[in-house]
């Protein structure tokens, strides 16, 4: 496959290459992708990705694109937060000069570049906006690209062209197997022998359909014999509480829920075991994604660019296309760095109507 956008040539005698890529769970598999462009552009290179917790969690013994982590220091703009974590000080004297090539797939490098050059990489490569300082190879960040795109640009510079457009994250059979079984998802008799997962969460409430939609496609899979297991994490537990109170009693038995309570590490295994994901624009159905599972998103319309999907034979988006604040009006199309935020929460998707999410789960479990 081509170099995307402008590319360059491979840089010679790369053999340590470090990646930095912090933020949430969705944020670190749009790179995934651009890593696994990278070992196959450079294959004698050692890969060390520079993030936070999440990556190891989930990508340790999952990929073959990454070779070791490092994990961030708590530094403005690139990681707000995180306790324990490394001092600015040690990840720099461990990490200084160790790299022949680093690449900033970090936001638009105004926080991010500075950050990266101060490792003294002898090349780099990343994003920038129009007051970032600029790495050696560089391509303006412009906010509506989609995040895979985004990331394979910027590993284009160094001559690394795509070998996926999604990220992969490996789940063993067995794992898939030893899932349903401890759920008794295959052998029960009163069970349809199909597993839901459900996500009633997202980092910006702004995008979380209501509980109510997810409870009325939970009732609806349970009443088709599914089971539903929900996900997701401290945050998502509310929502969680009040999708369990709309499900009928009797079909306590087939309603799983781990919100709060799942691993991070637990979490590939449980998405990959599932017929159907369905959740908001979130990390976990990212995650779906990338270890294979067919998925339903519910999206503000604008999140699509960024963030959508790229199929339709596995993955259907259901979009929203709100434009402005429901309570204050102001517009909501104008979002990145310089965007007007104002202080108003309501759901941006609530307009989706839980029918047409089910009509596509349906879809999807009769043809994938």
């Amino acid at each position: 496959m081509q170099l995307i956008g402008n590319g360059g040539e491979r840089f010679d005698d790369v053999r340590e290459i470090g990646v930095l890529r912090g933020g949430g769970l969705g944020d670190l598999l749009f790179a995934v992708p651009a890593l696994e462009a990278l070992a196959a552009a450079y294959p004698d290179a050692r890969i060390t990705l520079l993030g936070t917790p999440t990556a190891p969690a989930v990508l340790r013994g999952r990929t073959d694109a990454v070779h070791a982590f490092e994990e961030l220091p708590v530094v403005p703009g690139v990681r707000d937060s995180g306790e324990g974590a490394p001092t600015l000080a040690d990840f720099e004297s461990r990490l200084a000069g160790r790299f022949d090539l680093a690449v900033q797939l970090h936001g638009g490098g105004r926080n991010s570049n500075p950050f990266l050059l101060r490792l003294g990489a002898r090349h780099t490569v990343g994003t920038a906006t129009e007051d970032a300082e600029v790495t050696e190879r560089w391509v303006r960040y412009v906010y509506y690209q989609h995040e895979v795109l985004r990331a394979l640009e910027v590993v284009s510079l160094a001559g690394a062209a795509p070998v996926t457009l999604d990220p992969r994250v490996r789940v063993s059979d067995e794992e898939r197997v030893a899932v349903r079984d401890r759920l008794g998802v295959r052998t029960a008799s009163d069970r349809s022998g199909r597993l839901v997962v459900i996500h009633p969460g997202a980092t910006d409430p702004r995008r979380r359909w209501s509980p109510d939609r997810f409870a009325a496609v939970a009732r609806a899979r349970l009443a088709a014999g599914d089971d539903v297991f929900l996900v997701g994490d401290a945050t998502d537990v509310p929502a969680a509480a009040a999708i369990r109170a709309a499900l009928p009693a009797d079909t306590a038995d087939r309603v799983h829920d781990r919100t709060g309570a799942l691993p991070l590490t637990d979490l590939p295994a449980v998405l990959a075991a599932a017929d159907v994901m369905v959740g908001d624009d979130s990390g976990p159905r990212h995650l779906a994604v990338a270890v294979g599972t067919p998925t339903v998103g519910v999206f503000w319309f604008g999140n699509v660019v960024n963030a959508g999907p790229f199929d339709r034979g596995r993955h259907r988006v259901h979009l929203s296309y709100v434009t402005r604040c429901p309570v204050c009006g102001v517009d909501v199309t104008q979002v990145g760095w310089t965007a007007e935020r104002c202080a108003h929460d309501p759901s941006y998707v609530d307009e989706v109507e839980p029918q047409a999410v089910l009509d596509d789960v349906a879809d999807l479990l009769r043809t994938t």
